[in-house]
């Protein structure tokens, strides 16, 4: 079996490199492209970040292309019709990307219950401690932790959640139960809930999702995450209301913020460079997810986590 790599070559030394051998030994791998003008025929691709779409144009100059493993999470950005019409088996790596996802998530929900962050830049500046004139809104004893959306990174944060002492609400329009959460509505879940994290993925529908209404009604202090992406959230919106609530932001929309942005002025926001995903060490783990699943392909199985066709209007 044909097999060739088309990604960005930070992408390919990143997360192909530590693999490339336990690919080569299982089919005849081409080497990593950063584009399609120069790749050979194929019977599968590996892609990853910076690929370009794949059209109807080049798929008629690889006729023996029948499946695309991806070594990242959404195919939206390069999997077009042109793919589903031809029945290509695709398959993604966002089960395992998810995973830091989830584990950022339950660390920001964590520290921010306890202010850790504000309290330490408290305690900078005062070099003094304070244990018993804390206030009774800090902690997270029984708290209410609201995910907007059962993804699959919404999904493992609330497994994540499950050994704490919190009470977990989620909404998600499709589904109507979810173990170990209460589902409920959106209005409902920002209106409970003393942490919110958006797990939703960007579509049409879902822009601006988080409206103003909706951040108006968070209870003072409460917490908005977002590690999806920052279009999701009214920008603007929430730059009136941080102070009143805080916010921690992995995605931005933009990506970056003008640099006059209020919200880079806030003490109650924290936001970081689009980090919570893969990095360092744990691209390892997506490139090992690639090789299972090439080898899965190679001996006529099916893939472990593929994408499905009727999916593919709500993958992110």
């Amino acid at each position: 079996m044909r097999a060739a790599g088309v990604m960005s070559a930070d992408a390919a030394g990143a997360v192909l490199t530590p693999v490339l051998a336990d690919l080569t030994a299982l089919c005849e791998f081409g080497g990593v492209f950063p584009d399609f003008a120069r790749l050979p025929d194929v019977d599968l691709l590996v892609t990853g970040w910076g690929c370009p779409p794949i059209t109807a144009e080049v798929l008629a100059r690889l006729p023996r292309l029948r499946a695309i493993v991806h070594t990242a999470g959404s195919v939206r950005g390069f999997v077009t019709d042109a793919c589903w019409e031809r029945g290509i088996a695709v398959s993604s790596a966002a089960q395992a990307n998810a995973l830091p996802v989830a584990e950022y998530t339950l660390a920001m929900i964590l520290l921010s219950g306890k202010r850790v962050l504000e309290r330490a830049r408290e305690y900078r500046a005062s070099r003094r401690t304070a244990v018993y004139d804390v206030p009774a809104s800090v902690g997270n004893h029984g708290a209410t932790i609201g995910i907007l959306s059962a993804s699959l990174i919404g999904r493992r944060v609330i497994e994540l959640l499950r050994p704490h002492d919190f009470h977990v609400l989620v909404h998600d329009p499709f589904v109507t139960e979810v173990d170990g959460a209460e589902s409920v509505g959106i209005t409902e879940l920002f209106r409970r809930s003393d942490v919110v994290s958006v797990h939703t993925p960007l579509l049409p529908e879902t822009r601006g999702l988080v409206s103003g209404e909706l951040l108006a009604s968070m209870r003072d202090d409460a917490v908005l995450i977002n590690t999806a992406r920052g279009a999701v959230v009214d920008q603007d919106a929430l730059a009136a209301e941080v102070g009143r609530i805080r916010a921690v932001l992995d995605v931005t929309d933009p990506e970056v913020l003008p640099a006059d942005h209020p919200l880079w002025r806030s003490d109650a926001v924290l936001i970081t460079p689009h980090l919570a995903g893969s990095q360092g060490n744990e691209w390892v783990r997506l490139g090992r997810h690639a090789v299972e699943e090439v080898g899965r392909w190679v001996a006529g199985e099916p893939f472990a986590t593929p994408v499905p066709a009727d999916r593919r209007e709500r993958i992110a």
